[in-house]
């Protein structure tokens, strides 16, 4: 899977098993695709190498939140129903080519 913007494809990875879920982005130097953390409302970013971009989305993929370059041990939490939000995280800087109420498009 993947997303499209202005011409960038960034492949995206589904955080579907628990070992995907706990390592997420973790040891990460050099992060080059993004992961969605499908029915999740809150992460992390202990043991991270480098900083991310989180975007939280709704039930219809449509952002509800942004934070850009969110530097290591932090803890996010979105207030929005845990089975009805995920998360996608992202390289840093790569959320300001959205805005909130964006809906995103995922390809396959």
């Amino acid at each position: 899977m993947y997303i499209k913007i202005k011409n960038i494809k960034l492949k995206i990875i589904v955080a579907n098993t628990f070992k995907k879920r706990l390592i997420g982005l973790m040891n990460q130097k050099s992060i080059t695709y993004g992961m969605l953390f499908p029915k999740c409302n809150s992460i992390h970013t202990f043991n991270m190498k480098s900083n991310i971009d989180i975007i939280g989305l709704d039930e219809n993929n449509k952002i509800i939140y942004i934070y850009e370059n969110l530097s290591k041990n932090k803890i996010i939490k979105i207030k929005y129903p845990n089975n009805l939000c995920s998360i996608l995280e992202l390289p840093p800087y790569f959320s300001k080519n959205y805005k909130l109420n964006e809906k995103i498009k995922f390809y396959e």
